[in-house]
């Protein structure tokens, strides 16, 4: 479809239809991440997919487990979560180069931690061609105190920063809208983008 008819379909989906993704799909949904712009060419965004039931219901057992599965009931219907990662070492790493020059690796200088800023941006590809391919995905984070167990489960090693997990599947039509976007108005554009000065108007 068109670029801008899949940012208009995009939505968090939390709830999925019981049917696998075609072979494939999922290695093709993580590729995208990888044309995702990059700070310095430093390529430390990862991914982590869990297709299998198996490696799924070890993500679940590890993220919510007990009585907190009411939080996540739909989410677990997806048949693919993609966990993504990212590594403040391998940027500060990357930036004390010769030709970046900021030998002393103090996170104080980048004016934003592109470390998340590019890791949002691969997530954001994943959501986006999600859609092209007509399907749904959500876009959700781990609970902190429960971030080291996933680890520990799929041995993810210790610089890797978790971002946050894509669940991706077909959408079930029974879903009915849910989240914040059902409980809070849209913002018109005229509060949010602003034209020569911050006090402008848009005509948005």
């Amino acid at each position: 479809m068109e670029f801008s008819e899949a940012v208009r379909r995009r939505r968090m989906v939390r709830r999925y239809l019981d049917r696998p993704l075609p072979a494939g799909v999922a290695d093709e949904l993580a590729w995208i991440t990888l044309r995702a712009p990059s700070a310095g060419f430093t390529q430390a965004v990862s991914s982590l997919l869990l297709e299998s039931a198996e490696d799924r219901d070890a993500f679940w057992a590890a993220a919510w487990p007990g009585d907190e599965t009411a939080r996540s009931s739909g989410l677990r219907t997806a048949p693919l979560l993609i966990l993504t990662w990212t590594s403040e070492a391998a940027y500060l790493d990357r930036y004390a180069e010769p030709d970046k020059g900021w030998t002393d690796r103090d996170p104080a200088r980048w004016s934003a931690p592109y470390w998340w800023v590019d890791a949002g941006m691969a997530a954001m590809l994943t959501l986006l061609d999600a859609v092209d391919r007509g399907l749904g995905a959500c876009f959700f984070g781990l609970p902190a105190e429960r971030i080291e167990l996933v680890r520990a489960a799929f041995g993810v090693p210790p610089d890797q920063l978790s971002v946050g997990v894509t669940a991706v599947g077909y959408p079930d039509p029974a879903e009915r809208p849910s989240g914040s976007p059902t409980r809070r108005n849209r913002r018109p554009a005229s509060s949010l983008i602003h034209v020569g000065r911050w006090d402008s108007q848009s005509s948005l």
